[in-house]
């Protein structure tokens, strides 16, 4: 009798958990979604790298603008421009600018949009906690990922339940490193600039020009 307990109890809770999961996918399908049914997206946000271990705390803000594959994306005093053929890297401090085709680079994949899109598939799902932050009730997501050489233990989406939309992730790695993304403005479908994606030479007149063609 008892082990006929233990399998029902067994049964149930991988039931339930399938279905967790199952629901944990179809938020996050919702999320991708909404990003993928706006003409663009501007957006305000703040990074946070925290280890406590390692007595390591540091936060920096930037912002991006996304249209289609192309984007604007300034963090660390560095902006990274794409037009959907070329990445422009431009460096303030170094008064440099690089110039490489889409896809050169493996990092090429590390666009904006991934900030809000990156979910997709690689991980496996789990329902978490729910918290009201701001007056917004965020609901998480946690995700395994399934390839054992991936340096994140987990991360954690948050997603803003009214609106769909990634509200913060945070990761962390295996090696107790915690980053934390928080979206701290989000504007959609806005009239941009003509040449808000074009990158013009002549505004960097003493930059030196490393094009990687």
């Amino acid at each position: 009798m008892k082990k006929i307990l233990a399998l029902t109890v067994l049964l149930f809770s991988i039931t339930i958990n399938a279905q967790d999961a199952d629901k944990a996918k179809d938020l996050l399908d919702k999320v991708y979604a909404k990003v993928k049914s706006y003409k663009n997206i501007q957006i305000k946000f703040k990074y946070s790298l925290n280890n406590s271990k390692e007595n390591i705390n540091q936060d920096s803000k930037g912002t991006a603008v996304l249209q289609g594959n192309q984007y604007v994306l300034n963090f660390m005093n560095v902006t990274k421009m794409c037009d959907g053929k070329k990445i422009y890297t431009i460096s303030k401090e170094d008064e440099e600018v690089t110039i490489a085709p889409v896809g050169k680079n493996e990092e090429d994949n590390d666009t904006p949009e991934k900030m809000l899109t990156f979910f997709t598939k690689g991980f496996k799902y789990a329902w978490d906690i729910s918290q009201k932050v701001r007056g917004k009730k965020i609901q998480y997501i946690k995700l395994i990922p399934l390839n054992p050489k991936d340096e994140r233990k987990q991360i954690l989406v948050g997603v803003d339940i009214k609106t769909n939309q990634v509200y913060n992730t945070i990761t962390t790695n295996k090696k107790g490193t915690v980053t934390t993304l928080t979206v701290n403005s989000f504007k959609t479908n806005s009239v941009l600039p003509k040449n808000q994606f074009i990158f013009v030479k002549s505004k960097y007149p003493n930059y030196y020009i490393n094009n990687l063609d």
